[in-house]
């Protein structure tokens, strides 16, 4: 008999959490019974809402992950709350706000920016996280989970956003050598790589062009409709829980089955 899918008591940082995936991750793992650490440049107040509605505990937390001294205070407010930081959800990400084009068309401000807040900005929090994560594994022999959000971007290989492209296919190469480094603290490192999610940031980034975006993407998959947050949420859940105590290093495609990796 395998191991439930239990987060029940877990605290779980969640970055990225004022709105789209991070605030239904937020959401979704309160009803099921985690402590969450809602964290965004923006505020969190409506995520935290969610939590409480969902008859969950939660705080909100200011996080710039591209500055390192933001990343700690993010994991010292979790345990000050809390008591200990038992996993990590590295959502935030520049997308939305991101100009598709040729590649030699992009800024380079904007190619720079990309690198900072979404390759950066996961090995930062990495960074302040782990140590919480090894005194919670050491006190109690449980382990630790960081779920870092990749992209069917850099599974397929998307053109016309190559700055977004590249940096999610450095997220999946920073997943891989992290695990292999924490694997002996019984901290697992994972990457999800969903195609697009209907969220706030991907009408942002396709604009006008958005219903064909959609359309192309949803005729590439074997499940033929687009993809909804909460189709990513039983995925984390997992992630999260005990019962993926032996997976790690791992990419999991939830694209309807576009990429079969």
């Amino acid at each position: 008999m395998g191991t439930p899918m239990n987060v029940e008591g877990k605290v779980v940082a969640i970055t990225g959490a004022a709105r789209g995936l991070g605030q239904e991750f937020a959401r979704s793992l309160a009803a099921a019974g985690a402590h969450i650490v809602a964290a965004d440049i923006n505020d969190c107040g409506e995520t935290v809402d969610h939590v409480t509605a969902a008859n969950g505990k939660g705080i909100g937390a200011r996080l710039d992950v591209t500055d390192a001294g933001s990343a700690s205070a993010m994991v010292e407010a979790a345990v000050a709350a809390f008591g200990r930081l038992d996993a990590l959800i590295n959502n935030a990400a520049l997308y939305g706000a991101l100009h598709g084009g040729r590649f030699d068309g992009i800024d380079e401000t904007e190619w720079d920016a990309c690198m900072a807040v979404n390759v950066k900005g996961i090995w930062n929090c990495c960074k302040a996280a782990v140590p919480a994560m090894r005194e919670a594994a050491v006190r109690d022999g449980s382990g630790g989970s960081i779920v870092n959000i990749a992209s069917l971007a850099a599974t397929y290989g998307m053109p016309f956003g190559l700055h977004y492209t590249t940096s999610k296919a450095a997220v999946i190469g920073l997943t891989r050598g992290l695990a292999r480094e924490l694997g002996r603290d019984r901290i697992r490192v994972n990457a999800l790589a969903p195609s697009a999610v209907v969220t706030e940031g991907t009408r942002e980034f396709f604009g006008g062009k958005l219903d064909r975006a959609l359309e192309t993407i949803k005729a590439g998959q074997t499940i033929q409709r687009n993809l909804m947050p909460a189709d990513l949420t039983g995925t984390v859940l997992w992630l999260v829980s005990e019962a993926s105590a032996f997976v790690t290093g791992q990419t999991i495609a939830v694209d309807g089955g576009t990429v079969m990796l």
